[in-house]
């Protein structure tokens, strides 16, 4: 961390920051989603919102950047992430990224999905390293502001689950 630099923390998301991350996604994305849209979002099953903030004793706690995800039986997906302007390039994006694959992995999520715009390469890159790959293409699937279309890479991130992490303390595995 540098001299000037803010610790940031990762919670959950608070009914009082939906305004923000209409905010930080219209900044964000052609079609952002509303306030009321995530709100009711994370109403749904599985569904879970990790938000970035800067803290410290003069930092407000106001979000800078966040993400969403799905889990359903054994798959999750990540729905959306996006970090305010000013904190981009500076780790955001991957403090997030961490908390919510730390999430689905206890989860016990064996892969995860994403769609990418292409030419956003610091998300490939920041997903890449990761340890996404890309598995296929969804063709129209962005909007652009003069009204075209344009192609998603879809990504599929694999997780090792431990073969007797299902089993209630004190049980044991029998081989035979």
């Amino acid at each position: 961390m540098g001299l000037f630099s803010v610790p940031r923390a990762v919670d959950t998301v608070r009914p009082s920051d939906y305004d923000t991350l209409e905010e930080i996604h219209a900044a964000s994305f052609i079609a952002p989603w509303s306030a009321d849209e995530q709100a009711s979002l994370n109403e749904g099953p599985g569904v879970t919102t990790f938000v970035a903030r800067r803290v410290g004793a003069t930092s407000s706690r106001r979000p800078i950047g966040f993400i969403t995800v799905r889990q359903a039986a054994d798959e999750g997906e990540i729905l959306t992430m996006a970090v305010a302007r000013r904190q981009r390039r500076s780790g955001v994006g991957r403090l997030l990224l961490n908390a919510a694959l730390r999430h689905l992995y206890a989860e016990r999520v064996t892969a995860v999905f994403l769609e990418v715009d292409p030419s956003n390469a610091a998300a490939v890159n920041l997903y890449a390293g990761a340890g996404f790959s890309v598995v296929g293409e969804r063709p129209d699937y962005y909007g652009s502001a003069g009204g075209a279309r344009q192609k998603a890479l879809t990504m599929r991130l694999t997780f090792k689950q431990p073969e007797f992490a299902g089993l209630p303390l004190g049980a044991s595995a029998s081989c035979r």
